[in-house]
């Protein structure tokens, strides 16, 4: 399994979320981790917020990896999010967002939150597993797309496309 993989949950992950703004997304996304994990929706939704005013994850190619370090947290957490539309998310290329990965990490983190977010961008560089995110059909499928992505995997998918 990868590290990916390991901090993310079918349970965590959305499939054709119906939301509008960025605003939308991080209210649900806090309503998530406070169901599952006993945190507070709104601090949650509002960590991510302010984080985005810093800069947008928005990495371009409908992606966006939105993080931030919250307090009282012990290990990372990540949820998947597959808006059932685009939305508006300052990203690097201008267009909208659709594919979103959020991390949670505890406050004190360190080089792994760092890895993390690099291993994301590698995954989400790999347009067989983007195109795989936008058509699978559940949270299952979702995971089991993580669960088996690999660099080494995507080295051998990008030679044979």
């Amino acid at each position: 399994m990868n590290p990916v993989a390991q901090i993310l949950a079918p349970e965590r992950i959305l499939v054709d979320l119906e939301v509008s703004s960025r605003e939308d997304l991080f209210a649900a996304i806090g309503d998530l981790f406070a169901r599952q994990h006993s945190l507070g929706a709104g601090k949650i939704a509002e960590a991510l917020l302010t984080r985005e005013r810093l800069g947008s994850t928005g990495l371009g190619m409908g992606i966006a990896i939105p993080h931030q370090r919250i307090k009282g947290l012990k290990t990372p957490l990540g949820a998947f999010v597959r808006t059932a539309a685009p939305i508006e998310f300052a990203a690097l290329d201008g267009q909208p967002v659709r594919l979103f990965f959020i991390m949670l990490a505890p406050e004190q983190a360190t080089e792994g939150h760092l890895c993390l977010l690099a291993e994301l961008a590698q995954m989400f560089s790999d347009k067989v597993l983007r195109e795989a995110l936008y058509v699978a059909p559940d949270a299952a499928a979702v995971f089991a797309l993580f669960d088996d992505w690999s660099l080494h995997a995507a080295g051998e998918r990008s030679a044979a496309v």
